[in-house]
């Protein structure tokens, strides 16, 4: 396994571009796929698309500007005192390389399947705390961590499933064209999404272990710059007794965290990506204590978001171009045209790792390829929840072999994509086997 996981990195680092030029790259196939398959396929209907999902009503601006503000706001709480203290607490508790990528793997894991945002955050920042503080190949580590990435969606979180548990969202297609509300509990707890999760949880970390590379490649990691407060330092002066003034942090806190709560105690809980963002604020807040620590930390975290900043907006015309031109309900109707009762889940899912690879965003791809799922399942006689899942699975799996996921990640950590690819390869493939034998043998036919 060892030998296999070095064959993987020589073959990646020869052969995968910078994340950029894999973004302009994909660009570049999907134009070519449009003008060969898709339905509106003239050049000013791709070009059109392609500035459409960067720039149009739906672009991708908002969604990019979210995923920053969960990289700041949480790399800024994990410079707090309390929070850098025990995250080195618990990269501290494993002795050496095996057993790091295990806790690495088993704690991203189970964040993200409680919520993705939260999970990618601490996966990057507990691995830089273990390779600061033992020998080991950065990235093996990151890889393992950005691993437990891989049950996001069969979680409590999966964007998929919360639309389809929703009432009146637009994204329920299955109420639109059923009237049918599926209750998140018939997609997330049956044993055709649970077992393949369990599965990986026990299997994944072994697996790593085995993955160990001979050749140790470690990172430069520098420690987290703790925005703390020096009180002899402080001139008396009005400017500096308001930069110090911790009523302003704790106002904003109250409200913050007071109108989350209020709210949910109304809908009842349910942590999307704002109500995430907003609870990191006004806790990164009232860790800090003072507006000019909280300053301070933020602009540390605001220096990793460049790449974010510039690949966003491309893979934005490139779910543009599969969506405007049709290209993606091709590949979706490729696949529906032969599954059966009992085979659509999997074809779905195999699509949807397909599709996944070009419009990496959950909610964006149930837009395109649920409109013809539902339908075929209905045809069909197929489980709609296994079906949705099917779906939303195979979003998930895609994400070990597509960067854009993992650019918070990469980007918190401090390391390269290349090496890190050639270890999520090899989960990709397992999680492809597991998944894909849990839909065909355990969903419920009819």
């Amino acid at each position: 396994m060892s030998r296999l996981s070095d064959f993987f990195v020589r073959i990646f680092e020869y052969a995968v571009p910078d994340p950029y030029i894999f973004a302009a790259g994909l660009t570049v196939l999907t134009a070519i796929l449009a003008f060969i398959f898709a339905p509106h396929r003239t050049p000013v209907d791709v070009l059109g698309a392609w500035y459409g999902g960067i720039v149009g009503k739906d672009n991708i601006f908002q969604f990019a500007l979210q995923m920053i503000l969960i990289l700041v706001t949480g790399y800024a709480l994990a410079n707090s005192t309390p929070v850098a203290r025990a995250l080195a607490w618990l990269a501290a508790q494993p002795k050496n390389g095996k057993a790091a990528v295990s806790l690495t793997f088993l704690v991203s894991a189970i964040a993200c399947w409680l919520n993705w945002g939260f999970g990618l955050v601490v996966a990057g920042l507990l691995a830089r705390e273990i390779a600061r503080r033992m020998r080991i190949d950065f990235g093996w580590l990151v890889a393992a961590a950005y691993s437990g990435f891989l049950i996001w969606a069969s979680g409590w979180s999966s964007s998929i499933a919360l639309a389809q548990s929703t009432p009146g969202n637009k994204l329920n297609i299955v109420q639109s064209l059923t009237g049918q509300v599926l209750p998140i509990q018939s997609m997330i707890l049956p044993w055709f999404n649970l077992a393949p999760v369990i599965a990986l949880l026990v299997i994944v970390p072994f697996l790593f272990r085995a993955l160990e590379p001979g050749d140790v490649v470690t990172g430069d990691v520098p420690t987290l710059r703790q925005a703390q407060d020096d009180n002899t330092l402080r001139a008396r002066t009005l400017a500096n007794a308001l930069d110090h003034a911790w009523i302003l942090n704790l106002i904003f806190a109250i409200a913050g965290l007071g109108y989350i709560a209020w709210t949910w105690s109304r809908t009842g809980f349910a942590l999307d990506i704002n109500s995430l963002i907003l609870i990191f604020f006004c806790l990164g807040l009232l860790l800090h204590w003072t507006p000019i620590a909280y300053v301070r930390a933020v602009n540390d975290a605001a220096r990793i978001t460049g790449p974010l900043i510039i690949q966003y907006p491309i893979y934005g015309g490139i779910m543009g171009i599969m969506t405007a031109t049709g290209l993606a309900a091709i590949i979706a109707q490729w696949f529906d045209a032969f599954a059966t009762a009992r085979t659509l889940p999997f074809w779905s899912y195999v699509s949807s790792i397909i599709i996944s690879l070009f419009v990496p965003s959950g909610g964006g791809h149930w837009a395109v390829q649920g409109p013809f799922a539902v339908p075929a399942a209905v045809k069909l006689h197929a489980s709609l929840p296994a079906t949705a899942m099917g779906v939303a699975i195979g979003e998930e799996v895609a994400n070990m072999i597509q960067p854009f996921w993992a650019l918070p990640v990469l980007a918190i950590a401090g390391v390269g994509l290349r090496r890190v690819m050639a270890f999520t390869a090899i989960s990709f493939f397992t999680a492809f086997v597991l998944f894909g034998v849990s839909l065909l043998v355990l969903v419920p036919h009819g």
